[in-house]
């Protein structure tokens, strides 16, 4: 099972499901989830290989969704689900493949597509880092900047790192042997025709208006909007704005 990070208590509401992205956790989504756990129950989960969830060889987003099913199995009635990027992905093949744990789907910045560019030189650059010299989160940030990673992606990368024992928290092999299939997507054949928001940032090029047509074949009932001003990691970018839309949405 994965590992989950609850917020608030049951209500009328469906509980709200948030999955992150690469190299991400639950930890990420905490402000949000917090926030968001006024009105519901909010849970935000570790996918495998990352967090405090198992590691596993495979990393493909049949393993994803079926993990997540098995969290939503737990879970009072049809859930809420929101998902970022590769956490995104992982959510359009639960609602493709475990269609009745779904009630709404809140996808932000990603699309059913296959993408060209790759993340395997972070891999590299966490690997590079001398987890025998860190003490302390910082020394580790001061790592990466040394070997060129910018601030906000020190800041999200050491979230992941267990400075007590030395090691990430992230099954950096796996991710590394799973790439050209985190960077994919299934085909899939079936539909989900529920309510489904596609929220991207305004200054984020992963959604292309070319990609709706995908999309909508797969999700007829698609929503688009965009936030101004955010990039890629709209939820950090605007946080009170995309908590704003998801409200919504989603209310």
């Amino acid at each position: 099972m994965l590992n989950t990070i609850r917020h608030g208590s049951a209500s009328d509401l469906p509980p709200l499901l948030i999955v992150h992205g690469l190299f991400g956790s639950a930890r990420n989504w905490g402000v949000i989830a917090k926030r968001l756990s006024d009105s519901r129950e909010v849970i935000a989960v570790d996918l495998r290989n990352h967090g405090e969830s198992p590691w596993y060889d495979s990393h493909t987003y049949a393993d994803m969704a079926d993990d997540l099913a098995e969290v939503m199995a737990t879970l009072p009635g049809p859930v809420d689900l929101v998902g970022h990027s590769m956490g995104g992905k992982a959510a359009m093949m639960l609602a493709l493949t475990h269609p009745e744990h779904l009630n709404r789907l809140v996808i932000a910045d990603i699309a059913p597509v296959a993408y060209t560019h790759t993340q395997l030189h972070f891999i590299e650059k966490m690997r590079a880092v001398d987890l025998a010299r860190v003490t302390r989160r910082s020394e580790a940030a001061q790592q990466l900047a040394d070997l060129g990673v910018e601030p906000a992606l020190q800041s999200f990368f050491t979230q992941s790192l267990d400075v007590a024992n030395q090691k990430w928290k992230l099954n950096l092999d796996a991710l590394e042997a799973n790439m050209p299939e985190i960077m994919t997507f299934p085909d899939v054949e079936t539909q989900w025709d529920g309510p489904a928001l596609f929220l991207s940032g305004a200054e984020s090029d992963y959604v292309a208006t070319d990609n709706r047509a995908k999309i909508r074949s797969l999700f007829p009932s698609a929503r688009f909007a965009k936030l101004p001003g955010a990039g890629h990691w709209l939820h950090a970018d605007k946080p009170r704005e995309f908590e704003a839309t998801l409200r919504v949405f989603l209310d």
